[in-house]
């Protein structure tokens, strides 16, 4: 391995990449800036109006909210489900899913309690970094803001590298005390990143909100601040008098365009003024180029247009449903390999805290992450599952059974799971359900 690039090289590096992280956040939040919108629209007209759109923030979500973790299977006896649940499961993996999502990369930051049984806690992408091993996925040295105020002040931060951790406490910005622990039976650091789609140039992966998506926002924001300017013109469109006499020009136009009677009398030729009115905007070509970014969008993150909120069709079954976010379910998939992975490495480092022991981490090769089905299965969906599930058990018996099942449909069966039996004991053969 390289030289170690030390507390100081992690906390630039951090500060490196803080701006950029940040920057995902803002357009999850829909708090993102908006440039400069035409030299054809003046910047006060331009200060008056405003416009939010979550289109990122829907990309986001649309994918972490179908990927729920159940579990591990065939842990070989370390109960990694147990140190999960006893840390708040429910809430962790949906954050750190979440904040991957978003930000490339989230941390798990491991330190035992009074009792020495590990404590999980998620760290965002904008408070920690590290130096990565590529074969494993740990890191080979970490930092990470620990604890800081509602300001983002720095309270706590942390040195990581394998078995040791190096706390710095801060007060009014000035280094007050350093606290170093060491962990000689944990061979990682107790800082484990979760990572969104790795590759070999950038091992800590890649945000869900691309620089495509964030474009495509802001083009979204100006369509809509166009639209919202020129709906001032279609409700009042503008009116015109032509061939009236100077004395009877009225200095408030807005009454002369809203009163209900208008009386002009002829002038000394005889001639009677021209009442007209310029024709009206039409918000049709917002609205058009507003459906088309919405289109590119979706291609981009595997959406609809329904997603998006442009209704196109009737109400699709679930199988349509299924069929149209394709692209989707296949980057789900992808996450959910990637996420396992890092989730596996958690409970890794958590036993050999938890057991004060340098496990190998391939006495873990057996345990495999399970998640929910991408998609729910509908009331057809189960009925066909049920008759595939029946012809293939009797191509090749038992190869069906309650887990591959449940893996399947995401529905837990009976603890029941005894054949329907006669009265003779026997068995009902399958062709009598058909």
């Amino acid at each position: 391995m390289a030289k170690y690039l030390g507390y100081g090289g992690l906390k630039a590096k951090l500060a490196r990449k803080y701006t950029r992280v940040n920057l995902r956040y803002q357009y999850y939040e829909s708090k993102e800036t908006l440039g400069y919108l035409s030299n054809s629209i003046s910047l006060e007209v331009q200060r008056n109006y405003s416009s939010v759109i979550g289109w990122c923030a829907k990309a986001v979500d649309s994918l972490a909210d179908r990927l729920i973790f159940k579990g591990f299977e065939n842990d070989g006896g370390f109960e990694l489900d147990k140190i999960f649940n006893v840390n708040n499961s429910d809430i962790l993996f949906d954050s750190a899913i979440l904040s991957a999502l978003i930000s490339s990369c989230s941390f798990i930051y491991i330190s035992p309690d009074n009792d020495g049984y590990p404590r999980l806690k998620v760290i965002d992408g904008s408070k920690a970094t590290g130096v990565i091993d590529p074969i494993t996925g740990l890191l080979e040295e970490g930092y990470a803001i620990v604890d800081y105020d509602e300001n983002d002040r720095v309270l706590i931060d942390a040195y990581f590298r394998p078995g040791y951790v190096e706390y710095h406490y801060f007060e009014s910005n000035q280094e007050s005390n350093v606290e170093v622990y060491n962990y000689s039976y944990v061979p990682y650091c107790l800082l484990v990143p979760i990572i969104n789609r790795p590759d070999a140039r950038r091992p800590f992966g890649h945000s869900r909100i691309s620089r495509a998506c964030m474009d495509l926002q802001e083009s979204a924001r100006r369509t809509l601040l166009r639209s919202e300017i020129a709906a001032e013109f279609y409700s009042h469109p503008q009116k015109y008098i032509l061939g009236l006499e100077q004395k009877y020009i009225q200095e408030d136009s807005f009454n002369l365009a809203m009163t209900s009677m208008l009386k002009f009398t002829k002038d000394r030729s005889g001639d009677v003024p021209t009442v007209g009115q310029f024709s009206q905007a039409s918000m049709t070509p917002y609205s058009d180029q507003l459906k088309s970014i919405a289109s590119v969008f979706a291609g981009e993150t595997g959406l609809t247009l329904d997603d998006l909120g442009f209704s196109t069709d009737n109400p699709s079954s679930a199988e349509a449903i299924r069929a149209g976010h394709e692209s989707l379910r296949l980057e789900a998939r992808k996450a959910q390999r990637t996420f396992g992975s890092g989730f596996l490495n958690v409970g890794y480092i958590a036993c050999c805290l938890k057991e004060k022991f340098s496990f190998k981490r391939e006495q873990l090769y057996s345990a495999t992450p399970v998640w929910q089905p991408i998609f729910e299965p509908d009331a057809a969906m189960l009925s066909s599952i049920g008759d595939g599930a029946i012809k293939i058990n009797q191509a090749v018996p038992n190869y069906f059974n309650k887990n591959t099942l449940s893996k399947l449909t995401g529905i837990e069966g009976g603890e029941d799971s005894e054949p329907t039996k006669y009265s003779d004991g026997t068995v009902p053969e399958v062709d009598n359900f058909i």
